[in-house]
């Protein structure tokens, strides 16, 4: 009699190893393809964003980016257009550094949710952000802005892109359905908001410093960036420079801006079309250009691209 337990207990306990890896992961290929589509939608847009910096800031901290670091998480989109190392000092180097393995784990965080798409033609060139500053302060900078000529101007491009994506995921917050997609988009808006609270704070340390040989400060070609994403984006204010009026600081009460937010100092948001106006530098989510020459990707960029012109 013990011996017949024992086997039957044995049994089951088989039984139990065997079933259990299949059942769960059943479980998580259910969880992942029941998602909601809008979720979907809005879960993959961001992986345009997410290629972009992890490609800008890879290529300015190391010289190269996805194609040797991680080359499966590109899957097999076009190398980008101009990028290069970027003559940083030790300090900023090892920020970027950080910044750019934080949006590869982003990249594989999205990518193991939803299927998403190959990286998009991205053109991280200097004559690509020289038009972006060109377009901000409305003439022709001479010399041309270098995002990689040094560390102040490297972190001056690089103001212009973690803040887009994280309107973008409070954005997002609203409409997600899904508790997994929530959590996701709630995590990596955390990330991507202190990234840009680092690179605000870095910048503001200079505030009042000219960025050379221009003779313009640091808070004015914030202010510029940030005026001209709102133009881009027209959508109203959503984007604001180092150094504001005083009435619309935090509280009425101060002109240093930090961070950047609405007169509750909440986040602001954005939703994918605004988006796609301002990184494209047309401000027509129809009309691809700037950081991607050939449109983004994903439905809801495509849904626009195919009504073009």
């Amino acid at each position: 009699m013990m011996f017949l337990a024992t086997s039957i207990v044995t049994k089951i306990a088989f039984l139990i190893l065997f079933l259990l890896p299949k059942s769960y992961s059943s479980e998580i290929t259910k969880s992942n393809s029941s998602l909601p589509e809008v979720d979907i939608d809005l879960l993959e847009f961001p992986l345009n964003l997410e290629y972009l910096e992890a490609e800008f800031f890879l290529y300015g901290a190391l010289g190269y980016g996805l194609d040797k670091f991680a080359p499966d998480l590109t899957l097999g989109g076009p190398t980008p257009i101009g990028g290069k190392r970027a003559n940083l000092g030790p300090f900023t180097r090892d920020v970027i550094k950080q910044f750019a393995l934080q949006e590869v784990g982003h990249l594989r965080a999205i990518q193991s949710t939803v299927k998403g798409f190959p990286r998009p033609l991205l053109n991280l060139s200097a004559e690509s952000f020289a038009k972006v500053v060109d377009s901000a302060f409305e003439t022709q900078l001479v010399p041309s802005f270098d995002p990689y000529s040094n560390g102040l101007n490297f972190l001056l491009a690089s103001y212009l892109i973690p803040y887009v994506g994280l309107t973008g995921y409070v954005g997002a917050s609203a409409t997600l359905q899904d508790p997994k997609s929530k959590r996701l988009v709630a995590g990596l808006l955390g990330v991507e908001s202190g990234q840009d609270a680092v690179i605000r704070a870095l910048l503001y340390e200079y505030k009042n410093i000219k960025v050379k040989p221009y003779g313009k400060t640091v808070a004015e070609f914030t202010s510029r960036f940030s005026q001209l994403r709102d133009k881009l984006g027209n959508a109203g204010v959503k984007d604001e420079g180092l150094v504001i009026p005083k009435d619309e600081g935090a509280e009425g009460l101060i002109t240093g801006n930090v961070l950047a937010g609405d007169k509750y100092s909440v986040a602001y948001d954005r939703t994918p079309e605004e988006i796609l106006r301002i990184v494209y530098g047309s401000g027509d989510e129809r009309k691809p250009g700037g950081f991607y020459p050939k449109g983004a990707d994903g439905r809801i960029a495509k849904s626009h691209l195919s009504k073009a012109y």
